[in-house]
């Protein structure tokens, strides 16, 4: 299934994307969940037999917002392709490099990107984000990827010049609508296999980015593992688990996103991300 959160007619629902339909099975199941994470919450009970009986609506009629608004926590793997790693400069690890993103910091697939006033150093970072289902606390690698409800495309964009000012990732990462994840989470049964799959970012049509899920220096058990070791993942937790080598700040010069550009992430079979790039409004 490829189930979403979007805006239809100004009401915030959740469902099941078919081809080109969009199936509101959060209307069909609102008494028994409030919202999608509510529904990984419980497992996913209903969504299925609820899927024939729920309202179709275009998906060009629909706004799509982040595929969890509300998650408890999003951490973030950094330098976690080799390429990445070596083009920054820093050194191997033993353990993942993480840090956090807010929820509010996000925004979804077709929604812009917004350049902050404060900087002009605004970076891509495609990513494959992992939509947590079931809870946990000290997961095994072993039994880590039974804790996955899905996965999602994730542009965890990046204000370099905020993220520089220490060693600290935090500010340069939570900038409003910087984050962007869409258009909708993919259970594993329907994607399968992980590591052949490629993950390439488009910038205005170039490939920037390009990269297949084997390069990961930490798989996706490997992070389950760790972050579950420092706190507990909760039902719709998302981990963006890095992103390649080709990032804006280290080419020469650099690349940086400015308003109406057009920003792409395509995973093989999960789908494309796409944004377009404005200045954040001036006076807020």
């Amino acid at each position: 299934m490829k189930l979403s959160t979007v805006r239809v007619a100004g009401r915030t629902t959740w469902g099941v994307v078919e081809n080109d339909r969009f199936r509101d099975v959060g209307a069909v199941l609102a008494g028994r969940y409030a919202d999608l994470k509510a529904a990984l919450a419980a497992g996913l009970p209903g969504v299925s037999d609820a899927v024939a009986s729920a309202a179709q609506t275009p998906v060009a009629d629909i706004e799509w917002l982040p595929v969890v608004p509300n998650p408890d926590k999003i951490l973030c793997v950094g330098l976690n392709y080799e390429m990445h790693r070596q083009e920054t400069g820093r050194s191997e690890v033993e353990n993942p490099t993480i840090f956090a993103r807010y929820a509010n910091s996000q925004t979804g697939h077709l929604a812009p990107i917004v350049r902050p006033k404060v900087s002009t150093d605004l970076d891509y970072e495609g990513e494959l984000a992992i939509v947590i289902g079931k809870p946990g606390r000290y997961i095994s690698r072993a039994d880590a990827l039974s804790h996955v409800a899905g996965y999602a495309i994730y542009n965890d964009g990046s204000v370099r010049d905020y993220q520089r000012h220490t060693h600290q990732f935090t500010p340069g990462k939570n900038f409003p609508d910087t984050g962007a994840f869409g258009p909708w989470m993919m259970t594993p049964d329907e994607l399968g296999p992980l590591s052949d799959l490629r993950i390439q970012t488009r910038l205005n049509g170039q490939v920037v980015q390009d990269a297949i899920f084997a390069q990961m220096i930490f798989d996706i058990a490997h992070q389950i593992e760790y972050c579950s070791s420092f706190t507990r993942l909760e039902a719709g937790d998302v981990i963006a688990s890095g992103t390649p080598g080709g990032v804006g700040a280290k080419r020469n010069p650099p690349l940086w996103m400015k308003p109406g550009d057009i920003v792409e992430v395509e995973i093989d079979k999960l789908g494309i991300l796409r944004n377009p790039i404005v200045d954040e409004a001036v006076g807020l």
